[in-house]
């Protein structure tokens, strides 16, 4: 494909578009991660948030129908996920509250990372068709979305400091995702078929989300949130 044909540009408008469409979960889980950040460490945890969320799409991408394959691999994505929501709503411990901001940046990166690990199995199905195994198309098409990533991170951040019990909806989003990666996995299929899965695929992420806000509010009743105060206010 010619860099200066329409056709190379269409693909590109066309996985960035898949891409935005596909970033919502990733966006939520970026301003999640960094909304108790100081306001530099909130800067520097969208772009690299956003940064890791496009790098791993790329790596993805080459590697994702062998990945596919693997049993139980989303089952233990779908348990990584249900850790990362509940530690994102549990209470924040006195001691934890004093943390250096870096030590907390790059706790948010490795919690940005794992999770679009997970969620990003089968989101770049989509983009490695548009691709076409052509990695410049992929990589300028993933790079020009970063800053709409940090864009959505940075909405999303706005309004969850505004309504602090959105933060809960999210981890229930992650723990419904979750839900939904179990019934999706080759091991389960194979087992009770198909059909069968995609049947209890609802159920399945209901019980993802349930587990979590449970699991969080029970956190919350055992050792109450101690309040932090943000290095740039």
């Amino acid at each position: 494909m010619e860099y200066d044909s329409a056709a190379f540009w269409l693909a590109i408008l066309q996985i960035i578009w898949i891409n935005i469409l596909l970033s919502g979960d990733n966006a939520v889980v970026i301003a999640m991660a960094c909304r108790s950040l100081s306001d530099n460490a909130r800067k520097w945890g969208m772009i690299l948030g956003a940064g890791v969320a496009v790098v791993l799409r790329i790596a993805f991408t080459g590697i994702v129908t062998t990945l596919m394959a693997i049993p139980y691999l989303k089952v233990a994505g779908a348990l990584a996920l249900l850790y990362i929501a509940v530690d994102l709503v549990r209470p924040k411990h006195e001691d934890e509250s004093n943390v250096a901001s870096h030590e907390n940046l790059w706790r948010a990166m490795i919690t940005i990372a794992v999770a679009d690990v997970v969620m990003s199995l089968d989101n770049v199905i989509a983009i490695a068709a548009v691709a076409k195994g052509s990695w410049v198309l992929l990589t300028i098409g993933l790079a020009i979305s970063i800053p709409l990533i940090i864009a959505g991170s940075a909405l999303i951040m706005m309004v969850l400091d505004r309504m602090p019990l959105l933060v809960w909806a999210g981890a229930a989003l992650l723990g419904w995702i979750a839900g939904e990666l179990v019934m999706s996995d080759i091991a389960v299929t194979s087992r009770i078929g198909d059909a069968a899965a995609h049947s209890y695929e609802m159920a399945s992420a209901g019980a993802g989300a349930i587990i979590v806000l449970a699991i969080g509010w029970l956190l919350t009743r055992k050792r109450p949130a101690v309040p932090q105060e943000h290095s740039g206010h």
